[in-house]
């Protein structure tokens, strides 16, 4: 408190109570304004030190946050940079993609356009096709160059394992297939009609196991037929069995869906029925047949050549032995005439050698005997 509210508040108990209460409200502004001059004195002195310690704060934490920012500025750069340039890389591949993509559709898009033709033209020749084989004489041309095609396929030659045409009296199969040993396969092949194929494009499952009924009906018919023709009988050295060739896989198939005991009524009346894949199977088991045959044969004919060689020998050692037999006597007759000039023609020779009578400078030759004996041939 100010010495001069001291000094009022005595002079307040001094003069009395109104006095003092005025000089107490004189000393209260006073008091009053005073506080507000040193408050504002002070309040001026804390703001100028506020500011100037939150400005250094400020310009200190400016700095650091700078610092720290440019540090996060590069941190993030090199974060940001080969991110930057996988999305590039990204994006090129993308666009890349897109563009294989779409000449990859087009190419797609162009290739069934032509796959769609191409059913469409294959739709039509089926069509043509069928139109074709209602006729009996373009089935059986069919069936016979399916024949023969398989045939080929088989490694059969022509007229060399097997004879095509061949005719018997009024009998005339499609192939005659021969074996080893002068037996034959007697083949034939046969078309049934086709009718049943445009039953089942539009039929429901009734109608549908009618039409293959039926198409079996007819395929029993044609081997009735064939079975009726008695082929073994005109070729004595033909199997007792048939060959009926179907030349596609499909008749056969749906034959045997309309009649599944169909094979069994067959081979009861001595009909086997083959399609391509069944009858090349028996062609290359025939082949294999004429293989052996031709191997049996060929040692057949190695063993006669070897008998026969070994004949020869023997005559060649006979002849042999009289030559030895012959080489003895010869050497028998030398060895007598060395002796017969031992002591008979060289004791004169050189009697008149002694004599001085021989002309010219020769002597008499020591002729020597043979004593080397002939080998002996092994027992």
């Amino acid at each position: 408190m100010a010495p001069l509210a001291y000094l009022l508040i005595a002079l307040a108990f001094v003069f009395g109570g109104g006095i003092a209460l005025l000089l107490v409200r004189q000393a209260k502004a006073q008091m009053s304004v005073h506080f507000k001059a040193l408050s504002l004195d002070i309040l001026q002195n804390n703001s100028k030190t506020f500011l100037d310690i939150a400005k250094a704060e400020l310009e200190k934490t400016q700095s650091l946050a700078k610092s720290d920012l440019e540090a996060r500025q590069q941190s993030i750069k090199g974060l940001v940079e080969p991110l930057e340039k996988q999305l590039d890389s990204y994006q090129k591949q993308l666009q890349q993609s897109e563009k294989d993509q779409s000449t990859t559709l087009g190419a797609v898009k162009t290739q069934l356009e032509l796959l769609s033709q191409q059913s469409q033209s294959l739709a039509n020749e089926t069509q043509q096709f069928r139109m074709v084989l209602k006729s009996n004489q373009s089935r059986g041309r069919w069936g016979e160059e399916t024949l023969r095609r398989v045939v080929e396929v088989a490694g059969m030659s022509a007229h060399c394992d097997f004879t095509e045409q061949t005719q018997a009296d009024d009998k005339k199969p499609d192939l005659i297939v021969r074996l080893p040993g002068d037996r034959l396969i007697i083949v034939d092949a046969k078309v049934p009609e086709l009718d049943f194929l445009a039953a089942l494009d539009n039929a429901n499952g009734t109608k549908r196991a009618d039409a293959l009924a039926a198409h079996a009906a007819k395929l029993k018919a044609t081997i009735k037929a064939l079975a009726d023709r008695d082929y073994p009988r005109e070729f004595p050295n033909a199997l007792d069995h048939v060959v009926l060739f179907v030349p596609a896989e499909s008749l056969f198939s749906a034959a045997l869906e309309g009649d599944r005991d169909l094979i069994i009524w067959a081979a009861t009346r001595r009909i086997l029925l083959a399609t391509p894949a069944s009858f090349i199977a028996l062609l290359r088991s025939v082949s294999i047949c004429w293989q052996h045959f031709a191997q049996t044969e060929n040692t057949r004919a190695i063993a006669e050549a070897a008998q026969e060689l070994y004949s020869r020998v023997t005559t060649f050692t006979e002849h042999f032995q009289n030559i030895r037999d012959g080489l003895e006597k010869a050497g028998e007759a030398f060895n007598k005439a060395v002796g017969s000039y031992e002591r008979m023609v060289r004791p004169a020779g050189e009697k008149i050698q002694k004599l001085r009578a021989a002309v010219g400078e020769k002597e008499l030759a020591d002729v020597q005997s043979i004593d080397t004996t002939l080998r002996l041939p092994p027992v």
